[in-house]
């Protein structure tokens, strides 16, 4: 079961670019929260969003209390974030209420866990998927979903259909999709068939000259 962190707010009265302005130049974090029978405007401290999602990831479930709210606590998903465009600062937060016995479908990283031994001898590593989309009860919503690189070998492709997702989650996307490979770089025998091709072509331009005069 998915640990569940807790996150505490107030209910935000005034709304707009000013209020929200000043609220965050006080270390607020004006957010929103919807997907249940009402929009509910709140502020909660940024420090603290980012403790839990550094220690949880993007999907970590959270038991949110928000003062003056009529509900004492509401578990959500963190759905978008707004980072200002060149601090880092967050500007904005939109969270989903959800209901941990109801599937929900969500974007989760794939992360590669782990060197493949084909690294040692040049081999490059090309991550085509950087996240899975699938749809399964909150609780059983991972961090990640780990790819162990230590024993994928030289030319071998990893994909969608290989992954270890949660058992009774829907998966979405072609199987067939590659997600990960590990192959040799080409480079130097790419570099010499240009070579080649071009004194070839030089030849050629020699001999037509000679045969025009």
């Amino acid at each position: 079961m998915t640990t569940i962190a807790n996150l505490n707010g107030r209910i935000r009265e005034e709304r707009g670019k000013g209020p929200n302005r000043r609220l965050r130049v006080k270390g607020g974090l004006p957010g929103v929260i919807y997907g249940g029978k009402d929009n509910i405007s709140f502020i909660t401290n940024p420090l603290d969003l980012t403790r839990i999602l550094d220690k949880s990831g993007i999907n970590a479930l959270i038991d949110l209390s928000i003062e003056g709210d009529s509900v004492p606590k509401r578990t959500v998903l963190l759905k978008e974030a707004q980072m200002h465009p060149y601090k880092d600062v967050w500007i904005h937060a939109d969270f989903y209420e959800i209901n941990l016995q109801e599937k929900i479908k969500v974007k989760v990283p794939i992360r590669l866990v782990g060197h493949s031994l084909a690294e040692k001898q040049g081999a490059l590593v090309e991550h085509f998927v950087h996240d899975l989309e699938i749809q399964c009860l909150p609780g059983d919503i991972p961090e990640s979903i780990d790819v162990d690189m230590t024993g994928i070998e030289l030319d071998q492709v990893v994909h969608i259909s290989d992954l270890k997702t949660p058992e009774n989650a829907e998966v979405f996307g072609d199987p067939k999709t590659a997600v990960v490979s590990v192959h040799l770089v080409k480079v130097k025998e790419e570099k010499a068939e240009e070579e080649e091709g071009t004194e070839e072509e030089g030849t050629a331009t020699a001999e037509e000259a000679k045969t025009e005069s």
